[in-house]
């Protein structure tokens, strides 16, 4: 049987690849982004409870009410701006899910999507998939910030999408309100969508403050915004997260949602709603994460590795280009095998493959698991 693959230059998830490699290796696992360290008990026993309540069957389809009453407060708190939790929020099976469905509502074939590379590896799956085309955009190194003139000599009238990611994975990057009031001017009177990646929306360091496209109500109006509970609340194997847009998007996102996946796990999402009772746990997330950051960085100052500033997520890009003239992917292998330390070769997320001599570190863990690591880091 003959069979045409709809993704042909697509193989395995470099994160699936360098987490096996770590577990042959018995190496420290700093590439995938998920903590070691333990989810909070009253989330357990939230689960537990509700569980043994019964809500073990389909929830309905846009998540269940309590927790989209949350959502919806939790962002007017941060960001002054509340969606209808019937017409605009809609719960996912993680941010992935979200991304999936928002691309395949808005992308037809031969809409041009524009990427900034590096860029997390779902969006041009996402996007090859519904016959878009991809317009890559190398951000600015090494700040990774947009070239604002060059995204504009980029827009054409095929121009459908715009895909942004800040606080940004893989670089750690963030925007500033400069960044977002040049956006909406680039794109007044154009017809042309955003999908804001917001998932490390609370883990924004250096007493920043996280710049939404939903502080803009004239961006906020052509746009899906993607959050995730998981990375917030460390449950990242829950896989919950979520996407708010007006209306209009939201009918079509949910027309995709629907056949993706449905709905997500009941019991995690009403755990999460009555978790969200208290937002004090939402705003001391940002304050371990840069107490992490911080210690990591101060561990590693005497190797050879050069760090580079880190505004938000819990990643930390190291140079190593005194070290070695490898490229990257070649170096994070042998570092696994022979220092035991895994790390996500940088190169990876960019469409051609630049080669800055960058790795990228997840800090999430514990202390000692950091304490560990860094020794073995030192050592090269």
């Amino acid at each position: 049987m003959n069979f045409k693959s709809k993704l042909k230059d697509t193989g395995t998830s470099i994160f699936a690849v360098m987490t096996e490699l770590a577990s042959e290796q018995g190496a420290i696992n700093l590439s995938q982004g998920f903590p070691d360290f333990k989810v909070d008990r009253q989330l357990i026993d939230n689960v537990d409870f509700f569980m043994r309540a019964g809500f073990n069957q389909y929830p309905p389809m846009p998540g269940v009410s309590p927790l989209r009453e949350k959502i919806s407060l939790l962002t007017k708190e941060f960001y002054g701006r509340e969606y209808d939790i019937d017409k605009e929020i809609t719960v996912t099976s993680g941010a992935t899910e979200a991304l999936f469905a928002a691309i395949s509502a808005t992308v037809d074939s031969g809409d041009e999507v524009i990427v900034f590379d590096p860029a997390y590896d779902s969006y041009v799956p996402a996007i090859l998939l519904n016959k878009g085309i991809p317009v890559y955009i190398p951000l600015t190194f090494p700040s990774f910030k947009i070239d604002w003139d060059l995204l504009k000599s980029k827009i054409t009238r095929k121009t459908k999408l715009i895909m942004l990611n800040f606080p940004h994975n893989p670089t750690g990057s963030t925007l500033h309100e400069d960044d977002l009031n040049t956006l909406m001017k680039i794109i007044r009177d154009k017809n042309i969508f955003i999908i804001s990646d917001e998932v490390y929306e609370h883990i924004v360091f250096d007493g920043k403050q996280h710049q939404s496209v939903i502080r803009f109500p004239e961006l906020a109006d052509r746009s899906f915004v993607i959050s995730s509970f998981g990375k917030t609340f460390h449950i990242t194997g829950w896989k919950v997260g979520y996407c708010q847009a007006p209306a209009a998007l939201t009918v079509e996102f949910r027309k995709v949602h629907q056949f993706l996946t449905y709905a997500t796990s009941a019991p995690f999402q009403y755990a999460i709603a009555k978790y969200l009772e208290d937002f004090e746990k939402v705003y001391g997330v940002k304050i371990m994460y840069e107490q992490k950051r911080n210690y990591f960085l101060e561990l590693i100052k005497n190797s050879r590795f050069k760090p580079l500033h880190s505004e938000g997520t819990y990643f930390q890009t190291l140079d190593y280009s005194n070290i070695t003239d490898e490229n990257d992917l070649d170096f994070a292998v042998r570092i696994t095998k022979e220092f035991g330390v895994a790390s996500i070769p940088v190169s990876v997320f960019y469409n051609d493959k630049t080669d800055n001599k960058l790795l990228r570190f997840c800090f999430a863990k514990n202390d000692e698991t950091l304490q560990t690591a860094a020794e073995r880091l030192c050592r090269i």
